[in-house]
């Protein structure tokens, strides 16, 4: 049984601040307080690791890696390790939405600044034997930088330079001192934070260059078969994501120990861990990697209840979700109970035409994380300002709205899913500030334009953070 709670979902990237994009600074605290002031017990946040060209947190250069933009700058100021002129010239220009362009090209330079301030190396190199992992992807990047950034099949550099790579090593160093200092302050306010856990690596990562024997690749190194899912709700050609498909019966032969790192290196940052396209362990989607679209694609067998009974070993005190979106079968609906792991249910999934789903909230078991929509949906507002009249009708009727102003329902669907049955319900941030599809933060199939989303301290002090407050308590969720 899951005791009865809520929380919210926001990315780092998403917070308040001054310098382009959120940070771990006195905002993450501030955020905190919010929610633990008002009922929240979790925030939920997406993956940490570096983003890809796309900003997306989903691809990355290292599963093992974080991401340096989130670093805040006022507490190196404060450490002496920026000028005051250095930490006025990283202040943004506008606030509404993530400045990447101008953190691309002048964020990694400003920390490197800082990097070479640093006198404490004998921190840094404990760390880093701490997390050998960290440090193949911290050389991966000084050899990426030194063979011109090319793919690490096409490298013929095998040096990397010393203050490349002691930058890197300083920058994730210090995210994950300042993330332990933000988390220690999430425990004192009673607040618990779920990371997410993407299930496939990138081709172009540390983490294939470093053990590409974990994965399918042929004699050249080069997949044969990658990642996506097949057409669905979201994009009718599927989703065509490239990534190297991993040899599960060779990680089985010695004993996932790869996904024992993983999971330990994320159960360090978070109280829970959202495994991201669970129905992969049943059976995963793989494309022969000469195609151009997600449609001819295969599925094969995963490595189903033997992995996930290791994870829960690695780490018995995190919550693990099952992400069971998708295109769910009986086998993977099956593993999900025989997991024992709360699956997830999404209110927008309900009302996509088929009277029966599992996402109705009536149908909602304790055992579920309970979202309104996820980082891949519309917001609340936006979904129900574009279904077709007669959809939104048997929505409204659903939760009970009898006003004339169709536009006016959203406490009533709000508070109905505080009613719920959902061990845990997530709302996004969007969703407490009832904006509508400008501020969605991913649409899936779509590279560009994503993931940019903020929002200002202004707008949430706006929020009536006294009625979840109260929903929280009426509906025992407190």
């Amino acid at each position: 049984m899951l005791k009865r709670a809520s929380g919210v979902l926001m990315h780092i990237s998403s917070l308040w601040g001054e310098y382009s994009e959120g940070s771990l600074g006195r905002e993450a605290k501030e955020w905190i307080d919010f929610l633990a002031d008002h009922g929240f017990r979790y925030w939920q946040v997406l993956p940490f690791c570096l983003p890809d060209e796309y900003n997306s947190p989903y691809k990355s250069f290292s599963t093992f890696s974080v991401n340096p933009f989130f670093i805040d700058l006022e507490s190196l100021y404060h450490q002496g390790l920026l000028t005051g002129e250095e930490l006025e010239s990283a202040r943004q220009q506008q606030p509404y939405v993530c400045e990447f362009e101008r953190l691309h090209a002048e964020r990694i330079l400003l920390l490197s600044k800082a990097a070479m301030r640093y006198s404490q190396k004998d921190h840094v190199e404990a760390f880093l034997q701490q997390h050998p992992s960290v440090a193949r992807f911290c050389l991966f990047m000084a050899l990426r930088k030194a063979n011109q950034d090319k793919v690490w099949t096409e490298w013929t550099e095998q040096e990397p330079d010393p203050e490349t790579l002691w930058q890197w090593q300083f920058m994730q160093y210090i995210f994950h001192v300042q993330w332990q200092e933000i988390r220690a302050y999430a425990h004192s306010r009673g607040i618990a934070i779920i990371g997410d856990l993407p299930i496939y690596v990138a081709f172009d990562s540390s983490d294939v260059w470093a053990d590409p024997e974990q994965f399918l690749l042929d004699e050249n190194l080069q997949p044969v078969e990658v990642a996506g899912v097949p057409p669905d709700y979201f994009c009718e050609d599927g989703q065509l994501w490239g990534n190297p498909l991993y040899d599960w019966n060779r990680m089985k032969e010695n004993g996932y120990d790869w996904w024992k790192n993983r999971i330990r290196f994320m159960a360090e940052m978070f109280d829970g861990i959202r495994i991201d396209h669970f129905r992969g362990l049943e059976s995963y989607y793989s494309v022969p990697a000469y195609e151009t679209t997600a449609k001819n694609g295969h599925w094969n067998p995963g490595p189903g209840l033997d992995l996930i009974r290791i994870l829960q070993a690695e780490c018995p005190d995190c919550l693990l979700i099952a992400e069971d979106l998708g295109d769910i079968t009986p086998e993977v609906r099956k593993l999900v109970a025989d997991s024992g792991l709360p699956g997830m249910r999404v209110l927008q999934f309900g009302f996509l035409n088929d009277m029966e789903s599992i996402h109705m909230p009536h149908c909602y078991p304790n055992n579920c994380i309970a979202y309104t929509g996820t980082h891949d949906n519309n917001t609340l507002l936006g979904f129900v300002w574009e279904m077709d009249p007669v959809q939104r009708a048997r929505f409204l009727n659903y939760f009970g709205y009898m006003g004339a102003d169709w536009n006016r329902c959203y406490d009533t669907v709000l508070r109905g899913m505080f009613a719920s049955h959902a061990g845990v319900l997530i709302l996004p941030v969007q969703d407490l500030l009832l904006y509508g599809r400008d501020t969605r933060l991913n649409t899936p199939g779509d590279a560009k334009g994503n993931w940019a989303y903020r929002l200002t301290e202004g707008q949430i002090r706006s929020v009536d953070w006294a009625k979840f407050r109260e929903w929280n308590r009426i509906y025992g969720r407190r």
